[in-house]
């Protein structure tokens, strides 16, 4: 009996923990969307060198944003911690776009990661990111070990790899396979859906959330701004995945077209959305797991 009401408080908390969506990180509002359905397949659907065979395969739960981060939330971030530099190169410009809501952009790769430290850490330096010096200077980057910055801070935010950020765009929901597009279907999204169809050139990003949301809660995982993952693609570049307002064709915002650029490059229409592991579900389990097990040890 007391099993079984010890499952049922935990199956209650974890529906309870799904619904939560916005967590405040250093002063920071962030929506998150939970991306289920652990240990997926990959998509098989595509075989060819030029694209990511098996990709969107990931072992755990894990939380993206909803909606790609923002000049607003860059700001915070550059007031509180100072701007991103360091020996890597790529600290050059501010954002092109500078409306509130809009998502940050000219920011790259090394900038981005140091937020996800930031957000992480309360250092630019200090992370699933490593870097060889301070907040002040973060110096060279060094490496990437998720697994050290979650032993030392517990909740770790960071850039989704490509499989990351293919699941969380194309998988669809059911756990029934994949789409073409994050729309949920193989069809590319019509005019008619909010900001994915413009006329081209678009005069620039729009304000996040205010297209059509897509099949696993985000927004603007086709177009807007080209998003930065953490994969290294090839040499030292660094992978993009979605379209921009200037590259909103359906082949750029499809599950079948990848890119890469330099992880110092600065343009107009990249930026990025980030990542939260573990997720609240997760921490539950592992935290009810633990009481229940040393009360049965008792």
């Amino acid at each position: 009996m007391k099993k079984t009401r010890i499952l049922a408080v935990v199956v209650c908390v974890l529906a309870v923990a799904n619904i939560a969506s916005a967590d405040t990180v250093r002063g920071i509002d962030i929506n998150f969307v939970t991306i289920g359905n652990a240990g997926n397949t990959g998509d098989t659907r595509l075989n060819n060198q030029a694209y990511p065979y098996n990709c969107g395969a990931v072992g755990y739960n894990y939380r993206i944003g909803k909606y790609e981060i923002t000049n607003a939330q860059w700001n915070t971030f550059t007031a509180a911690a100072g701007a991103p530099t360091g020996n890597d190169g790529g600290y050059s410009y501010n954002s092109y776009w500078t409306g509130d809501q809009q998502p940050t952009n000219r920011v790259s790769w090394y900038e981005a990661i140091q937020l996800c430290n930031w957000l992480t850490s309360g250092d630019k330096s200090k992370g699933a990111y490593l870097f060889s010096g301070n907040n002040t200077n973060p110096g060279n980057f060094l490496g990437i070990n998720r697994a050290a910055a979650q032993a030392t801070h517990g909740m770790i935010y960071f850039l989704p790899t490509e499989n990351e950020w293919y699941k969380a765009a194309y998988y669809k929901p059911n756990g029934s396979g994949y789409s073409s597009y994050a729309n949920g279907t193989d069809t590319a999204p019509l005019t008619s859906e909010a900001c994915y169809g413009q006329s081209l050139p678009y005069p620039g990003p729009w304000n996040i959330g205010i297209g059509t949301i897509e099949q696993n809660g985000t927004f603007d995982m086709m177009g807007n701004v080209w998003e930065w993952n953490e994969t290294l693609i090839s040499s030292s570049n660094r992978g993009i995945r979605g379209g921009s307002y200037r590259n909103a064709y359906d082949t750029y915002l499809s599950s079948s077209y990848r890119d890469y650029y330099y992880p110092s490059n600065e343009y107009n229409n990249i930026g990025f959305r980030v990542i939260e592991i573990p997720e609240p579900a997760t921490i539950l389990l592992l935290t009810l797991g633990g009481l229940v097990l040393r009360k049965h040890r008792r």
